[in-house]
């Protein structure tokens, strides 16, 4: 899932005379992806942002909701009731977006892909028209969630009966788990200087020059930064919200962020972001979190403290911007209105 939330500003200028700074950029994930590389010699920065494309390459390719892929094969055993094996990456994959899925009370849930498909965000244009309201209604009373997924080793199997319409669709966690391997990637060969961006899921390593990186958070009803931040080194920032992947139907906007509990899009958010601190998986976190915040609605706090997450900004339906305490020391705010 696209979300172009985040803008890097000031990036592709490298003081005069200073360290050079490499960029190279690529569309994957469906959505803009930039590995900005500072200090290193060029040939080294080349070749160690170059992995980094390809190791998203690869995990756009193999985890793809609807164009074949490893997860396509697994949804078309499960819509049958048949286990199916997969790799011990994928059953990991698994595992641990259960875990996290379960955290955030199934606000954010990669089991209801049929859900997101039957909506039209399973395409790179949306047509301006409700589901079939019939099979809509089917499917929200199967209760799909990957809660109902059973990895045993590398073989996944569907508890109880196939009539629960469970698809998987890691569009909310990838971005996340790409950019968690950029920062390996990029370690073993050596870079301490980076910043990687996948459409606005944003993770710093050490800072650019003398200067920390600096990003903005996008307005979500305006082309100008709502606010900017300057990130440390390790930190991670994402963002969800409701005008990249959406379509408006007699003047009322649907966003590709289903609630699950009702199977229609969410309302009452128009943006959710979370800034994550250093620490172990600090990417996944950064894609992941967002999500049940912002279907959590007036609930956001509540949600937030539950999941950890101290440092969040959050755009009510209304256009109004509330932050967590931590993070209104963190953002500089260009705009609210």
């Amino acid at each position: 899932m696209r979300h172009f939330v985040l803008a890097i500003l000031s990036l592709l200028v490298a003081a005069c005379g200073g360290p050079a700074l490499h960029s190279q950029e690529s569309y994957v994930f469906g959505t803009r992806v930039e590995v900005l590389v500072w200090g290193a010699p060029e040939d080294v920065a080349r070749a160690a942002t170059a992995e980094v494309l390809r190791e998203f390459d690869r995990l756009h390719r193999v985890y793809h909701a609807w164009q074949p892929s490893e997860m396509t094969a697994l949804n078309e055993a499960l819509a049958t009731g048949r286990p199916h094996d997969v790799t011990p990456e994928f059953a990991n994959f698994i595992r641990e977006a259960q875990e996290v899925a379960a955290r955030g009370e199934y606000l954010f849930d990669p089991g209801i892909g049929r859900l997101v498909e039957l909506w039209g965000f399973h395409d790179d244009t949306f047509k301006p028209q409700l589901p079939d309201q019939a099979k809509l209604a089917e499917l929200i009373a199967s209760r799909p969630s990957i809660a109902k997924l059973q990895v045993e080793r590398a073989k996944v199997s569907l508890r109880g009966t196939p009539g629960s319409a469970v698809a998987l669709d890691f569009g909310g966690y990838l971005k996340g788990v790409a950019l968690d391997r950029a920062v390996v990637i990029l370690k073993r060969r050596g870079i301490a200087n980076a910043l990687i961006n996948i459409g606005g899921n944003v993770m710093a390593m050490g800072s650019k020059g003398d200067t920390p990186w600096r990003v903005g958070i996008q307005h979500p009803r305006a082309a100008t930064p709502l606010a900017t931040l300057e990130l440390k080194d390790g930190e991670a920032i994402g963002t969800s919200g409701d005008y990249q992947r959406y379509f408006e139907l007699e003047d009322k906007r649907y966003c590709h962020l289903i609630d699950p509990r009702t199977g229609w899009p969410s309302e009452g958010t128009q943006a959710v972001t979370v800034l994550i601190p250093p620490r172990p998986k600090a990417g996944m976190w950064s894609d992941v979190a967002s999500k049940p915040i912002f279907i959590a609605g007036k609930d956001w706090r509540r949600l937030a403290d539950k999941l950890g997450m101290k440092q969040v900004l959050r755009v009510d339906a209304d256009g109004r911007v509330e932050t967590t305490d931590a993070m209104r020391a963190r953002v500089k705010l260009e705009s609210s209105k």
